[in-house]
């Protein structure tokens, strides 16, 4: 194609794209702070001329929304769910649509939602809640030029200092024995077991670590707090978001590379500009790709501020060893 003509196409996108954004000021992320008090995310773009929207609500993956649109200043988003819960001691699944209204201040939006059940009129959990413009990342950063810091021992192979829980009042299933660093969850059933948690908060890094998944294990290396590299028994499967190594429902990695099941595998880890880089085993399987947002059970949705380095124990039994952190020097 003539240089001229890829010029002008390119021209023709831009402002197509800025005349969407001046028309629609509910474009772009939404960093939330759901009802709960739990991190959140809201997403909307435009497609074909049709309003899209993905939301993270708490836990597990951003989900595609039912519907989005705008009236007025009001930003309408409905999602479609099945929740679960005990009725005469037994599980019942049900299907509940949420509808999320919101209103800008700013960067600021003002949310407020209402539930109710599917065929059934009847409003309930009604709430407000808010959240605020995330903008997006910018180009990948130049690694060769980044410095590190000297390196940061974050387990010192004897016990659990420099270490808590993110939440107090969950059972401790974490110990310490032959160096290792080891969760264990005999009883799910009944209690409610922790994550872990770093004392310090650091900034961007590069951390390294080994870990040990057992069959079934389901863990997560949390960088800053904020976003979940996991850690699964996932070997011999295809590429998924949710594998080992995958930035949790955001990146996939671009091979497998696990390990069996019960071998030890090496986790490096980088974290710069709100970039990733992960090599597993010694294969780069995400290469200094963007995240767009908190994942699921982040501590907070607000990307900017230093945080931990947390370990998921709520779901499974799983080791870890060796964890080294490097700080970025700015």
């Amino acid at each position: 194609m003539h240089k001229q003509v890829r010029n002008l196409l390119a021209t023709v996108a831009l402002a197509a794209a800025s005349c969407v954004a001046a028309e629609n000021p509910f474009m772009g992320n939404f960093a939330l702070t759901i009802p709960s008090g739990g991190a959140g995310w809201l997403g909307v773009s435009e497609k074909d001329g049709q309003l899209q929207g993905s939301l993270l609500w708490g836990g597990g993956s951003p989900v595609d929304c039912k519907s989005v649109k705008v009236e007025g200043d009001t930003l309408i988003v409905t999602r479609e769910f099945t929740s679960k819960h005990k009725k005469d001691g037994k599980e019942v699944s049900e299907k509940e649509i949420e509808t999320i209204r919101g209103k800008l201040a700013g960067d600021v939006i003002n949310l407020t939602t209402e539930r109710q059940k599917v065929g059934n009129d009847k409003i309930f959990g009604k709430a407000e809640f808010s959240g605020k413009r995330i903008p997006a990342p910018g180009p990948a950063p130049d690694l060769g030029k980044v410095k590190f810091g000297e390196p940061i021992s974050l387990f010192n192979g004897k016990d659990l200092t420099g270490w808590r829980l993110t939440d107090p009042h969950a059972t401790c299933g974490w110990v310490v024995e032959n160096g290792l660093l080891i969760n264990r969850v005999p009883d799910r059933k009944t209690k409610h077991y922790g994550n872990l948690r770093t004392e310090r908060e650091f900034e961007d890094f590069n951390i390294t670590l080994e870990t040990r998944p057992t069959e079934g294990s389901n863990s997560g290396v949390y960088l800053r707090g904020i976003y979940e590299c996991q850690v699964l028994e996932s070997f011999g499967r295809p590429v998924d978001c949710h594998n080992m190594g995958a930035i949790y429902g955001r990146i996939t990695p671009t091979c497998a590379a696990e390990k069996p099941c019960g071998e030890w595998q090496t986790m490096d880890i980088t974290l710069v500009d709100r970039h990733a880089t992960v090599i597993l085993n010694g294969k780069k399987i995400i290469d200094n790709q963007p995240i767009i947002g908190c994942t699921g059970g982040a501590l907070t949705s607000d990307e900017f501020k230093p945080g931990p380095i947390y370990l998921q124990g709520d779901h499974t039994a799983i080791e870890y060893r060796n964890i080294v952190l490097r700080p970025v020097v700015k």
